[in-house]
């Protein structure tokens, strides 16, 4: 090989990093540094935040003597990947106010955390900005447009721009699908896809999982079979996210023996896999069925996440077995899980199920935060449980808190607390006045 420079030290590391070795990149850099040529600094911005390192990537970037887009572009979508919209938002005004003209790519990842981050109105001043004037028919930043109005809950503005685009590939069709199943439309996402197997686009398994989670929305099994089937022909039903695509489907139909039998022939499964099936099982009625599949995930060594912990302390409640939700409780107590507000309202509810208001109690108390839902766990769990003035007292103590008392709530307690005497002041007629 002849004398190294920047072009070929820069290959190198950019194989090492392409390849997952980290440390032999890491070390060719400082190499690199130390042989006095000029450092090509965005590859190694790359390398630590494709192993998700936004420290690491931070570090290398501040030190830079000179930024360009390239290494602005390549911090911004770390953090947007990486779920850090705040600070994908500082960048990007920083790189604006050092005079800096961002380009495509630095403009659909700016989308993507506007999407993730809810900031529909930057995205929209973003559109109207830089998209309309600079980058009007580029088909990657109508896709970013399309997917950040869908995750904003502006499924008609996602569907305007998608209308308006004159060219789309799979990723803006899978974007536009997504987005109605995001937002609870899944006879659009059906109807939008059967127009795009008409036109002959292909559809990637993300297309797939899109379609089949449209297909669990609207009681679809027919065509979540037919999918089922194309995705078996091509091979894909062993995909992570296609089978647990496939768990979730076939629960929500109400079949759950052939969502048992995709789970176990799986080769991988994750968390999400596991929390589909716990979750599945637990609507379906097969309380029993969820709760010994949390016990083989944890056999497996998958940790649980707060969505799988709230199915399985539901499935708890169900059966009124207070020992095995004792046991989810204590498990979870040593997690992060134990602070969300889901959580914490499944164990109310579970507590107060099995009869154990004491437990509800503490349990209700001990929630950093509550939401409704924490508060008609625990009102329900009173007046179920035969407590009305202490089920009223705690609508008064809701109502004081700044939170709607809803109408089925309310009915609930008034109907349960017939036969009370209200010596205490809480009288129908002044709790709905409230």
């Amino acid at each position: 090989m002849s004398e190294p420079n920047v072009v070929s030290w820069t290959a190198i590391v950019n194989g090492y990093s392409k390849f997952g070795l980290v440390d032999e990149a890491l070390w060719l850099f400082r190499a690199f540094v130390e042989s006095g040529l000029q450092a090509n600094y965005s590859a190694i911005v790359y390398l630590y935040a494709q192993c998700g390192d936004l420290f690491g990537a931070f570090r290398v970037f501040d030190r830079m003597p000179t930024h360009d887009v390239v290494s602005w572009t390549t911090m911004i979508t770390a953090c947007s990947q990486l779920g850090r919209g705040e600070e994908a938002f500082s960048l990007f005004s920083r790189m604006l106010l050092e005079g800096f003209t961002p380009n495509e790519f630095t403009v659909c990842s700016v989308l993507n955390a506007c999407g993730d981050e809810k900031a529909l109105m930057f995205g929209r001043q973003l559109h109207g900005a830089a998209v309309k004037k600079l980058f009007k028919n580029d088909v990657f930043i109508g896709t970013s447009l399309v997917d950040m109005y869908a995750k904003c809950g502006e499924i008609v503005d996602s569907r305007k721009v998608f209308d308006g685009m004159r060219k789309r590939n799979t990723v803006t069709w899978t974007s536009i699908i997504a987005g109605y199943v995001r937002n609870g439309l899944g006879e659009e996402a059906i109807s939008l896809f059967r127009v795009m197997k008409r036109r002959n686009i292909y559809a990637n398994n993300f297309t797939m999982v899109s379609i089949l989670r449209a297909c669990g929305l609207v009681g679809g099994l027919l065509l979540g079979k037919e999918v089922h089937a194309q995705l078996v022909k091509n091979s894909s039903q062993s995909n992570i996210y296609v089978g647990t695509a496939l768990v979730w489907l076939y629960c929500k139909c109400n079949e759950y023996s052939i969502a048992s039998k995709i789970l176990q022939d799986l080769p991988f499964k994750d968390v999400v896999s596991w929390t589909a099936m716990i979750s599945g099982c637990a609507g379906l009625g097969h309380e029993p069925e969820a709760l010994e599949f949390l016990k083989e995930m944890l056999g497996e060594g998958v940790e649980p996440n707060p969505f799988t912990y709230s199915s399985a302390l539901k499935a708890c409640a169900r059966l009124e077995n207070i020992q095995q939700g004792r046991l989810i409780h204590s498990s979870l107590n040593k997690t992060p899980a134990f602070s969300n507000v889901y959580v914490g309202s499944a164990l109310v509810f579970m507590y107060a199920k099995c009869g154990s208001v004491a437990d509800a109690i503490r349990a209700f108390d001990g929630m950093p935060e509550r939401n409704l839902v924490s508060w008609k766990a625990m009102i329900l769990g009173y007046a179920k449980n035969g407590l009305y003035q202490e089920a009223l007292k705690l609508i008064y103590r809701m109502q004081a808190e700044g939170v709607q008392v809803d109408d089925y709530v309310l009915g609930t307690v008034l109907t349960a607390c017939g036969g009370v005497d209200w010596n205490m002041g809480h009288s129908p007629e002044r709790l709905h006045s409230t």
